[in-house]
């Protein structure tokens, strides 16, 4: 029997807690048969959501707080003791469950990962961590990071970025030897400020790095990476920019049709099943979550907005990072170089 691994829920994170949520963790405890889910929140409405359902391998823990959206995350989690994302992180942190899920407030899940959980000892800066679609080959998905945790950073930590990208995309998604490639305003390696500059001298000492260089966004989803570093608000920006495009393309063109004559809605009749396959690739719900890459236990994070889908295949992406043993790897290649390490951070 394989052995059975522990998820902390927070039940009550996110615009369509806890109802999407339950929903996406009744999904995939019938789909992974080796997940204990442990529901951290309000017992009473978990309840009424689960109904009938089976209750094996899940368990509710009740909490009488929850960390609204709009909170201020540092004051949330240090006053709301008792929130479901607060117990759920402690549970981690305590041993009780193997890894952190939430759809909630993302600066208050940084900080629960970074003051509850913990960082792995050497790691300086924790990122989000976020895999991509590639259009070109839809097969060459890509790890983005860091896409939110570190708006300011200094070269050294976009050294580790690459790093830890470097591991996820080994790892989870099975990359011999991942590209690595540095986001910048040009392909240059003199482009950008002198942050980036250094960091691209950083980049291409560490040998066990693939790294080939400056990639520029307009690049990104042209699978041209396995792993692209990004200092927190570069990252975001760009993850945004594309996910907005995304929709605002889908939009227009579902706009244009609707008002269009006899023939084109032949065509798009037509085409309609390609239409459908590109925007499964860029569909975000597949995707799974933003890890927060760094910490001693998987702490994942997915979109506010998730439904049971989203929440269901990020819960599969857990699954994964827990039975690769993601964490404890870096964990071990970090105190090995630690030396390495320390003269990155805090020498250069």
């Amino acid at each position: 029997m394989s052995k059975l691994y522990t998820i902390a829920i927070d039940a009550m994170g996110g615009d369509n807690a806890p109802e999407e949520i339950v929903k996406g963790a009744l999904i995939a405890r019938d789909r992974y048969d080796n997940l204990q889910l442990d529901l951290y929140g309000d017992k009473g409405r978990i309840l009424e959501i689960i109904g009938d359902s089976d209750q094996n391998r899940l368990t509710i823990i009740n909490t009488t707080e929850s960390i609204e959206m709009g909170e201020e995350p540092v004051k949330a989690v240090r006053r709301k003791k008792d929130s479901s994302m607060v117990v759920a992180a402690n549970a981690v942190k305590d041993g009780k469950a193997d890894a952190l899920f939430s759809a909630g407030n993302t600066g208050a899940l940084l900080a629960s990962g970074i003051f509850i959980v913990g960082r792995i000892d050497g790691i300086q800066r924790p990122g989000l961590l976020t895999v991509m679609p590639s259009v070109d080959d839809p097969q060459r998905s890509w790890v983005f990071m860091d896409v939110g945790a570190n708006a300011e950073v200094k070269a050294p930590y976009l050294v580790q970025f690459a790093v830890l990208g470097d591991f996820y995309a080994t790892h989870v998604l099975k990359r011999p030897n991942p590209e690595v490639r540095l986001l910048n305003n040009g392909a240059e390696e003199d482009k950008g400020d002198k942050i980036h500059i250094e960091a691209h001298q950083l980049l291409k000492h560490v040998k066990e790095l693939n790294f080939t260089g400056n990639i520029e966004s307009r690049e990104l989803l042209n699978g041209h990476a396995d792993v692209v570093v990004a200092d927190g608000f570069s990252g975001n920006a760009a993850l945004k920019a594309i996910e907005g495009t995304a929709l605002t393309m889908f939009a227009g063109l579902k706009n244009v049709l609707v008002h269009s004559g006899l023939k084109t809605k032949i065509g798009a009749a037509l085409v309609k099943p390609a239409l459908k396959k590109f925007a499964s690739v860029l569909d975000y719900n597949n995707a799974g979550g933003a890890v927060i890459a760094g910490l001693k236990a998987p702490v994942v994070k997915t979109h506010g907005s998730a439904k049971a889908k989203a929440v269901a295949n990020t819960i599969g992406q857990i699954k994964t990072i827990l039975e690769v043993n993601l964490v404890a790897d870096i964990t071990k290649y970090v105190q090995e170089n630690k030396d390495q390490f320390e003269v990155h951070v805090e020498e250069k």
